[in-house]
C-alpha cells in the first residue's frame, strides 16, 4: 500500500459488555490520544440514536470533547445525520468547536434516508415479492464486491419512535439545499427572505472543512461531486455499491475553492492482533452485531467471542450478514495491510477511514497501534 494513503479513524463509541455509556466515552477519549500518537489523520464520530450498544449520539459534543484530550489531530462527524438536525444548528454547533480548535475540525454530513423507512412502515409492505434477485458476489481488481445481505422481518418501530421524538413527518428534505444553507453559513452568503444579510455566529468565516458521506450512487455522491467537496465512500456498510458510488462521485465532480480534482476516502471494517488466528477470534461477535442492526433491535454491547462460537445461527441469518462479515479486514498486520492496499487500489481511495469494535477495549486499541505501524499512518 501507498505509504502516502492516511489512516483516520470513525469511532462508534461502542458501550462495552458489562459497562456503561460514560465507559464508551471515556474510551473514545483514550483511543483518540492513542490515535493522535500512532500518527492517524482524522478522528471522526459517528452519530447514532437509541441504540444501547453505542453512545456517540452527539457528535458535535464528543467531536469536542476529543479536540480537548488532543492537540492536533483533525476530529469531525462521520456523519452528522441529516434531516436529524436543522443545517443552522449544525453549522452553528460545529462552527462552535471550529472557533475554539481552529483548522482542526471536519463537518461530515450523512443522508439518513428515513422518509423511505416510515413510507414503508405506513405501508406495512415488505420488498416485494417478485423484485429481482440480488446480483452475484464479484471481485473487481481483487476486491470483494458481495452480493447485498438482506434479513427477512426487521422490526422498523425503531426508526418509527425516532421518528416521532425528532419531530420528523412530511417529505424529505432536499439534501443538496441542505448541503448548500449550511455552506452558506460557514461562507458568510446567507440571507433572509428579503434579502437582508444573515450572519450565523460562530458558524459564520469557521475554519472548518465540510464532507459529504454516502454509500450509493445517488443524491449523496452527486451532491459532492457537483460541490467540489471531499467524499468519504462506505464500504463497510454498504459493499455492494463502493464501486458504483465512487464513479458517480467522479463523473458529478466540477472544480471548487476546495478542491480541483475528486477526493475519496473508502471506509473499512478492520480487526488485527498479531496472528490471523487471534484476530479472528476477536473479530467472531461481529455477525451478531450486524444482525441486531439489520432485524432492527439494535447496536447491542458486543458479546464475548466463546458467546460469539457458541450462538448457532440459521441459513437466513448467516446469508442476511455475510456481505459484512465477508468484507471485514481480519488478521495479522500483514493480512490485513495487503487487503486494505486492495481496497484502496480497487476505490482509487485518497485515504482510509478504519473503524474497529471488539469486545475488550484494550484489543480495540491494540489494533489500531497494529495497523499503524503495518501502514505507516501519516499524520496531518
Amino acid at each position: 500500500m501507498p505509504s502516502s494513503v492516511p489512516l483516520s479513524i470513525l469511532d462508534l463509541g461502542p458501550v462495552p459488555a458489562g459497562g456503561t455509556s460514560a465507559d464508551a466515552l471515556r474510551n473514545t477519549i483514550d483511543l483518540a490520544r492513542v490515535a493522535e500518537a500512532a500518527g492517524y489523520r482524522r478522528y471522526w464520530v459517528a452519530e447514532h440514536h437509541l441504540n444501547p450498544g453505542v453512545a456517540s449520539s452527539s457528535t458535535p459534543v464528543l467531536a469536542a470533547l476529543v479536540a480537548s484530550a488532543t492537540r492536533a489531530i483533525r476530529v469531525g462527524s462521520g456523519a452528522v445525520q441529516m434531516p436529524m438536525t436543522p443545517p443552522l444548528q449544525i453549522a452553528e454547533q460545529f462552527g462552535t468547536v471550529a472557533a475554539v480548535h481552529p483548522g482542526r475540525v471536519d463537518l461530515g454530513l450523512g443522508r439518513f434516508d428515513i422518509h423511505k423507512i416510515l413510507a414503508r412502515i405506513r405501508e406495512r409492505s415488505a420488498p416485494a415479492s417478485d423484485a429481482p434477485p440480488p446480483p452475484p458476489s464479484r471481485h473487481v481488481e481483487g476486491l470483494l464486491i458481495p452480493s447485498p445481505g438482506r434479513v427477512p422481518g426487521a422490526d422498523l418501530s425503531t426508526f418509527a419512535s425516532l421518528a416521532e421524538r425528532f419531530g420528523i413527518d412530511g417529505d424529505a428534505p432536499d439534501h443538496r439545499a441542505q448541503v448548500l444553507e449550511i455552506l452558506s453559513y460557514i461562507r458568510g452568503t446567507a440571507v433572509r427572505d428579503d434579502g437582508a444579510p444573515l450572519h450565523a455566529l460562530p458558524a459564520e468565516g469557521a475554519d472548518l472543512d465540510v464532507w459529504i458521506l454516502g454509500s450509493s450512487p445517488g443524491v449523496s455522491a452527486q451532491t459532492a461531486g457537483e460541490l467540489g467537496l471531499p467524499f468519504a465512500v462506505n464500504y463497510h456498510t454498504l459493499p455492494t455499491t463502493v464501486l458504483e458510488t465512487v464513479a458517480a462521485y467522479r463523473a458529478a465532480f466540477r472544480p471548487s475553492e476546495r478542491l480541483d480534482r475528486p477526493h475519496v476516502m473508502v471506509s473499512a471494517d478492520v480487526v488485527v492482533a498479531d496472528s490471523d488466528a487471534a484476530a479472528r477470534e476477536l473479530a467472531a461477535p461481529y455477525g451478531q452485531w450486524v444482525l441486531d442492526i439489520r432485524t432492527g433491535r439494535g447496536a447491542h454491547p458486543y458479546v464475548t467471542p466463546a458467546q460469539a462460537r457458541a450462538r448457532r445461527w440459521s441459513d437466513a441469518e448467516r446469508t442476511g450478514v455475510a456481505d459484512r462479515v465477508d468484507t471485514q479486514f481480519v488478521g495479522s498486520p500483514c493480512t490485513v495491510r495487503a487487503g486494505l492496499s486492495t481496497l484502496v487500489n480497487a476505490v482509487g481511495a485518497d485515504e482510509l477511514l478504519i473503524t474497529t469494535i471488539t469486545t475488550e477495549h484494550a484489543d480495540r486499541v491494540r489494533s489500531y497501534e497494529l495497523l499503524a505501524d503495518a501502514v505507516g499512518a501519516v499524520a496531518a
